[in-house]
């Protein structure tokens, strides 16, 4: 009796709301218009997104050290960086691999290395421990260890597009001149005003084109003479400097896999490589001295090519407040007064996922409602009846677009999902108010006005 008491009082009170509106109709059509104006252009300046970044379950570190940097270097950076990261609350396990470079997709690099951080799960972590907490407390943590520049990074929300989390840029040289010193230049004048930007964070890119490396000559005339051929050359230096799988064999139950390849001592220098031998076609051994001249050089460490043009990724992540689709448009402007003529960017990963389906909420948004009148159309085998039903859906928008505003919330996939969900809903409770108005006017020959707000009521 009480809630009834309570339920009928407002159901007056609404019945005369809509009576006083129905006695103003056209008033209150242009309100209703003005107000589905004011939702649309309020949706549409709430900052975008693609997929908010999730807790996965583990974060990544990216360690780079400097250009010619050991492998025992390496390895002894990513042990302090295990051991950090392990001391660290809410970290369970921790994955560190010397050698491969997660930004670059490269598993030949000496001066990178990898650590997957695999956290606690969820129920077994305290205050402190959440997601966010963890990177911005590991950021911090890590830049203890001056030896290396190492970046914490949540993974990507989508598995397999791209290696983590936030924007992807490739910054691309398209004037058919492959200089990669210049290429370094753009890509650090991009990321060093990037990093001045209080919209964004963690900007940085591995790209390095001054890396110590070794230019091995070899002398055709020479190889001829001494009877040896280019491809002996070339695979005694893969064998001897690299590796060359040899054959494998089983033993305690087990397969093992040979490789060889010269011990550390033996191609510490250049002068040791020219020492290695290769045999020729009549049995003798040739020092690799004397058919290739090698002297120091530099050069890119990992070449890349996006669409065919030499590129270097720039990566970041948007500062804590703003959208995903805020900092890949602050990074066009960047890029649009950084990059020099000949140069240009495409997005990848999931950036270029952003960029293609960003603005088709509206063609979405468009097309459910399209869905709707022409399923109303043919119920009510009428074009126009259906119109009360889908001028009503779009007020349905002032909720979202005040409750997203208000709280800065970004129009992302999962609110872009909702907001069709919404068009069901409300499309719904609009059409039986059209279906009970109809059947009092049609079947119990009450005035219109009435019939409507009965059929509201």
């Amino acid at each position: 009796r009480g809630f009834n008491a309570v339920y009928d009082r407002v159901e007056r009170g609404y019945a005369g709301l809509i009576g006083r509106l129905v006695a103003h109709s056209g008033v209150s059509v242009i309100a209703a218009l003005i107000l589905i104006g004011i939702a649309g252009w309020g949706l549409s300046r709430v900052p975008t997104g693609f997929i908010p970044i999730e807790d996965q379950g583990y974060l990544l570190v990216a360690v780079q050290l400097p250009d010619g940097a050991s492998l025992g270097r390496t390895q002894n950076v990513m042990k302090q960086v295990s051991d950090l990261a392990g001391n660290t609350p809410g970290v369970d396990q921790v994955i560190g691999i010397a050698g491969i470079s997660a930004l670059d997709n490269s598993s030949s690099l000496a001066n990178a290395g990898v650590a997957y951080l695999i956290l606690k799960e969820w129920s077994a972590r305290g205050p402190g421990q959440d997601l966010r907490s963890l990177f911005v407390g590991l950021n911090e943590k890590m830049s203890a260890i001056p030896e290396a520049k190492i970046l914490v990074v949540p993974p990507p929300p989508i598995q397999g597009i791209g290696n983590a989390a936030g924007f992807a840029m490739q910054v691309q040289l398209r004037d058919g001149n492959a200089d990669f010193g210049k290429l370094q230049a753009i890509a650090g004048a991009i990321v060093a005003n990037g990093q001045s930007q209080s919209a964004l964070q963690r900007v940085s890119s591995s790209f390095r084109s001054m890396v110590p490396q070794l230019d091995v000559e070899v002398d055709r005339v020479k190889t001829q003479t001494l009877h040896v051929t280019t491809d002996q050359i070339f695979s005694t230096l893969s064998s001897y400097m690299g590796s060359s799988f040899v054959n494998q064999f089983n033993k305690f139950g087990r397969t093992f896999q040979v490789y060889a390849q010269a011990d550390a001592q033996f191609r510490l220098t250049p002068r040791d490589i020219e020492k290695l031998m290769v045999r020729n076609s009549q049995g003798d051994m040739i020092p690799l001295g004397t058919v290739a001249k090698i002297t120091p050089a530099v050069g890119p460490s990992l070449i890349s090519l996006y669409n065919l043009y030499p590129s270097a990724t720039v990566i970041g992540l948007p500062a804590t407040g703003y959208s995903s689709g805020q900092a890949m448009k602050l990074m066009e402007e960047i890029a649009a007064k950084t990059l020099p003529p000949g140069a240009g960017y495409e997005w990848t990963a999931m950036s270029y996922q952003e960029k293609v389906v960003g603005g088709q909420i509206f063609w979405a948004f468009g097309l459910a409602l399209l869905l709707v009148y022409l399923v109303l159309a043919g119920q009510y085998e009428s074009w126009y009846a259906p119109i009360s039903v889908i001028l009503a859906v779009p007020l349905s928008l002032l909720g979202p677009m005040a409750v997203l505003t208000g709280l800065r919330i970004e129009n992302n996939l999962y609110t872009q999902i909702g907001i069709i969900l919404l068009i069901a809903l409300s499309a719904k409770n609009a059409i039986l108010i059209v279906e009970v108005a109809l059947e009092l006017h049609v079947r119990d020959r009450k005035p219109l006005m009435e019939s409507a707000i009965a059929a509201a009521r």
